[in-house]
């Protein structure tokens, strides 16, 4: 769209009739040269921008949930009422307008105003964050817009500073997206926010009775509360070769521009080392700069424990049907400089090869600093570990999970900002129990796959459509007891199951 072209739809600043939105309808017109959505929720009128400002969904196609606005993409929630932006993954809130009654009509005219500041209930001295990913970021953020003005400190071991990182396999990786587009933020965000961001720092070791950080090079960090948001590292291929330098594991900016380099330098014979998510998009990236690829994997059924057999078996022929060629109930036995050896014998060229075979919680830190650590970091429904005052989120944190009943630790995206950010509510005394709903997106080609809820075992799987036609749901349930919903180009479905899990955890079903 130009930048001088009006959108699309009524001018809401000439207004529209009364009754031309019922009750939790939405409606995408313009306010001038600015897209606006004007809902009806609640019994009365709000407009907010109609974009959403993670990746730019329509907001018109999204959902409604009694004052809050959902995108039909990846599940941000926005704040009807004032624009905020509620849930990631989008940190950035809308627009927000004001809206008159007149006569029969309901008019969108100027912008509002910002609410007032916030004040926290409890300012501890000082917030220190453990890992610049996910949920370390996204706490940052939280704590200035919940008002917090005391010292912020990110540590984190990466180079880069927080990037998307669900982008490094998918369309970064394919070559679709600029590395410009990766940071999460711009240079000048921190400094604007007064938080401080150390990269390459390590730490060695918490001191709790000191409330106090030990860095790598010596210095000492103290702390008033403490986010462990460490995340995950990469399972390492226990083989023969598997640490010479065409192996390689995909986590970090840096994991992903090697990848990329290792294809401008020449790699054009690849073999992935697991079926997962990462795996398989990693598989689709590689195909769509041409590489021949090849996917060696124990299971029968690429993602069958996750998704099931009818969307294993649709993501295969989705992958076969691009060129990728499949080795599965296969381990590797060894890789040389040239070929990957599998343990039946079958060798396969490879002159990149890359390992996808799941990751392991970073706990260590806590492990010492005498945390209580199975799995994960455990934490408690506000996300306060065993020790007072430190906290954890992301992928190392294992959490009491209300949907399946179970305590859990679950590697998306989402789900670390969404519990870095409640996380950063609860050290300022919030008392948030209430744990998000799980949520994620996988790539493959132009198909998207959204997953709400979290289902390690299910009685049966309740199918409606046809995944060949990009059309499909599936409802992983156990004990009559809905678990997940995975939906292809079924946005608004998808919506809805997330709304009725919110709900059911509500009720305390």
């Amino acid at each position: 769209m130009s930048a001088d072209k009006t959108p699309g739809g009524p001018d809401l600043a000439a207004g529209i009739e009364l009754n031309a939105l019922a009750e939790g309808e939405m409606i995408t017109g313009h306010v001038g040269k600015k897209a606006v959505l004007l809902a009806r929720s609640g019994g009365d009128f709000h407009a907010v921008g109609a974009r959403c400002t993670h990746y730019g969904a329509p907001l018109g196609d999204g959902l409604i949930v009694d004052d809050t606005l959902r995108c039909p993409w990846h599940h941000a929630c926005f704040s009807l009422r004032s624009g905020e932006a509620l849930a990631a993954p989008a940190l950035d809130g809308l627009a927000c307008w004001k809206t008159e009654v007149v006569g029969d009509r309901v008019i969108v005219r100027e912008r509002a105003e910002p609410g007032p500041k916030r004040h926290p209930a409890r300012s501890p001295s000082s917030v220190v964050i453990v890992g610049g990913g996910a949920a370390g970021e996204a706490a940052a953020e939280m704590l200035r817009r919940e008002g917090y003005t005391g010292p912020v400190t990110i540590v984190s071991d990466d180079a880069a500073p927080p990037c998307d990182r669900p982008n490094l396999s998918k369309d970064y990786l394919a070559g679709k997206a600029k590395a410009a587009w990766l940071p999460l933020r711009g240079d000048d965000f921190y400094a604007q926010h007064d938080i401080t961001l150390r990269l390459t720092t390590e730490v060695a070791a918490i001191e709790p009775e000191a409330s106090r950080l030990r860095l790598a090079d010596g210095e000492t960090l103290d702390y008033g509360a403490l986010l462990l948001a460490t995340g995950a590292e990469p399972v390492r291929l226990p083989v023969p070769g598997a640490e010479l330098p065409h192996v390689h594991t995909l986590r970090s900016q840096a994991d992903s521009e090697a990848l990329i380099a290792a294809v401008e330098a020449g790699a054009r014979r690849a073999v992935v080392v697991g079926a997962s998510f990462i795996g398989l998009e990693v598989a689709a990236s590689l195909r769509e700069r041409g590489l021949e690829v090849r996917v060696v994997a124990p299971e029968a059924r690429p993602l069958e424990r996750v998704l099931g057999e009818t969307l294993g078996d649709f993501i295969r022929e989705l992958h076969e049907s691009k060129g990728v060629v499949f080795h599965l109930e296969e381990r590797v036995a060894s890789i040389t400089a040239d070929m990957v050896e599998l343990e039946g014998g079958q060798r396969l060229d490879a002159d990149l090869v890359v390992v996808g075979i799941g990751v392991r919680p970073r706990t260590a830190l806590a492990e010492a600093a005498g945390l209580a650590v199975d799995d994960g970091v455990w934490v408690s429904d506000t996300l306060e570990t065993s020790m007072p005052g430190i906290y954890a989120a992301g992928d190392s944190a294992r959490w009491p999970d209300p949907i399946s009943g179970e305590r859990v630790r679950i590697e998306h995206w989402t789900v670390a900002q969404r519990q870095g950010q409640r996380a950063a509510r609860n050290i300022l005394g919030a008392g948030d129990a209430r744990a998000a709903v799980p949520f994620f997106w996988s790539q493959h080609y132009d198909i998207g796959i959204n997953y709400v809820g979290h289902a390690t075992h299910w009685e049966r799987i309740e199918t409606d459509g046809d995944p060949a036609a990009h059309d499909f749901t599936a409802r992983f349930i156990a004990e009559d007891r809905l678990l997940a919903v995975a939906t292809i180009f079924r946005d608004r479905e998808s919506l809805e199951a997330e709304a009725e899990m919110e709900a059911r955890q509500r009720a305390g079903q």
